[in-house]
C-alpha cells in the first residue's frame, strides 16, 4: 500500500493539535494538581505528556488507515465522525479538570470519552480492523485515566 503523505500528515496533525490545545489548557493547573492527594499507581507528571503524545500519534495513524481504506464512503464517514466526537471529549477533559478545577465533571467527560472510544473502535473494526488495533491503547489509557480522575476527586473533596 502506497503512503498518501498529505493525508497522513493531516491525520497526524489533527490529534496532535488537540493534544497541544489540551497542554495549553492544563498548563495553568499543574501547580494545583501537584498539591492534590493522588490515588495509588499515579505515575510521575512527565509520563502524561509522553503517553498522550504517543496516543495522539496512534490515533492519527488509525484515522489515516480509515480515511484511506477504500471502504464505502458512509462507513468511513461514520467511523471518522465517531472519532471526531471522541476527540472533542478528549479536548474538554483538561478544561474541566485543570482550567475549571471540576474533577467530577472531568470524570463524567472521561466516561463519555470512554463510551465514544468503544463506539469508534466498533466503527473502525467494521472498516479496517488494523485501525482499531491502533486506537485500542487509547481506550486502555482512558480507563486508567478514569481511575486516577475518580481517585483524585474522592481524595480531595
Amino acid at each position: 500500500m502506497k503512503i498518501r503523505w498529505k493525508a497522513l500528515i493531516i491525520a497526524l496533525a489533527i490529534p496532535l493539535g488537540v493534544g497541544a490545545l489540551a497542554g495549553l489548557a492544563s498548563r495553568g493547573g499543574m501547580a494545583a494538581f501537584a498539591a492534590l492527594q493522588k490515588p495509588p499507581l499515579t505515575p510521575p507528571g512527565w509520563v502524561f505528556p509522553v503517553v498522550w503524545t504517543a496516543l495522539y500519534i496512534a490515533m492519527g495513524i488509525a484515522s489515516y488507515l480509515i480515511a484511506t481504506s477504500g471502504a464505502q464512503r458512509e462507513s468511513i464517514r461514520m467511523a471518522l465522525g465517531a472519532y471526531g466526537v471522541s476527540l472533542a471529549f478528549n479536548a474538554l477533559w483538561p478544561v474541566f479538570f485543570f482550567a475549571l478545577g471540576l474533577p467530577l465533571l472531568a470524570f463524567i467527560d472521561l466516561i463519555m470519552l470512554w463510551l465514544m472510544l468503544r463506539y469508534t473502535l466498533l466503527q473502525y473494526s467494521l472498516v479496517r480492523r488494523t485501525a482499531a488495533h491502533w486506537l485500542f491503547p487509547t481506550l486502555l489509557w482512558t480507563t486508567f485515566a478514569g481511575y486516577l480522575n475518580l481517585g483524585i476527586w474522592l481524595l480531595n473533596r
